[in-house]
């Protein structure tokens, strides 16, 4: 096995912090820091995964009421040792072109679109990070046979956990965290989805 470069080996005993990733030119794209370690997200992305975050990113932008912003792939810092990167966010922060993460309190929903390396952090971790840092929606949007299912769930404040709000298919329609209405199976190339029974 060949030795691992310096720049992957964490500056302190406790490993990575939020900051630090402003500061790992060689680190791969899409690098997130997860309890003080980075995750790497080295498989291909399908291209079905990327037209629908795409397109996802295209239908909110659509809808965000002013003040807000629709964008994809921005980190999040959580806290000092968790900047998760989610696939779609919607934030509520001003307009800075040299913006390199947002703090949770200016998200209002985050996307996770499930890939078979990203499934049990988007189903599990995610779920509890996001939620214990007040962070009000979260979608996790899962493949049904080419078709997009989004599963989303909001924030109950009491508990600092998220309650399910709902199972979508075909279309999404919810009055928070403002007014959405998503045609979902057009999200995707109808050439890739099968006949749908109903």
């Amino acid at each position: 096995m060949s030795e691992l470069p310096d720049w992957m080996y964490p500056p302190r005993d406790e490993g990575w912090i939020a900051e630090d990733l402003d500061h790992l030119p060689q680190a791969p794209r899409h690098t997130e820091l997860i309890d003080g370690a980075l995750v790497f997200r080295l498989s291909p992305q399908r291209w079905w995964h990327g037209e629908l975050v795409t397109d996802l990113v295209v239908a909110l932008r659509a809808q965000v009421p002013p003040g807000s912003r629709a964008g994809r792939e921005m980190t999040i810092k959580l806290d000092r040792r968790n900047r998760p990167e989610p696939d779609v966010l919607v934030s509520t922060a001003d307009y800075d072109p040299d913006r390199t993460w947002y703090a949770a309190g200016d998200v209002a929903l985050v996307v996770e679109v499930v890939s078979p390396e990203s499934a049990h952090r988007d189903r599990t971790v995610k779920v509890r990070k996001y939620a214990e840092a007040g962070i009000p929606h979260y979608w996790v949007i899962e493949d049904e046979d080419g078709r997009p299912v989004v599963h989303a769930y909001e924030l109950d404040t009491a508990t600092s956990s998220y309650a399910p709000a709902g199972i979508f298919r075909g279309r999404l329609e919810r009055p928070v965290p403002f007014p959405v209405d998503i045609d979902l199976d057009a999200l995707v190339p109808a050439a890739k989805r099968p006949e749908r029974a109903d």
